[in-house]
């Protein structure tokens, strides 16, 4: 069975690795997913601790530079997925891309809410890194 899913896609007029180095880094993520990450917290593992609107969560990321991944797990008491993102060259800038699986505890309408929403942090990502 196919899941529902949704993917974004920012322009970014960064070079890629600067990008990259800034997102593979979770102390960085309240500064750019405005939304949804309020704080986070590194723990003893790869995994770590975040404050959401929702409350909170855990958060990892996978990064691999040779690849532009940047797949991260999240996890919180009523939902866990995996997020898989990339980000890829396009000239001297470069291309940022996350998809969203509908977890089965969000009905569509929800989701689709929540998706929306990311379209403010993929701007204040895009305006943080583009800036001089």
């Amino acid at each position: 069975m196919i899941v529902y899913a949704i993917t974004k896609t920012i322009s970014i007029d960064a070079a890629q690795d600067r990008v990259f180095t800034f997102l593979a880094d979770a102390a960085n993520w309240p500064k750019w997913a405005i939304v949804n990450v309020l704080s986070v917290k590194p723990t003893d593992d790869h995994w770590w601790e975040m404050e959401t609107p929702s409350g909170m969560a855990k958060l990892r990321i996978r990064p691999n530079a040779d690849l532009g991944t940047l797949d991260h797990d999240f996890n919180s008491p009523d939902a866990s997925w995996t997020v898989p993102a990339r980000l890829v060259s396009n000239g001297s800038g470069c291309e940022f891309m996350i998809t969203f699986f509908q977890p089965p505890s969000f009905s569509s309408s929800f989701f689709e809410e929540q998706v929306a929403l990311v379209d403010r942090e993929l701007a204040q990502l895009k305006m943080l890194m583009e800036m001089p």
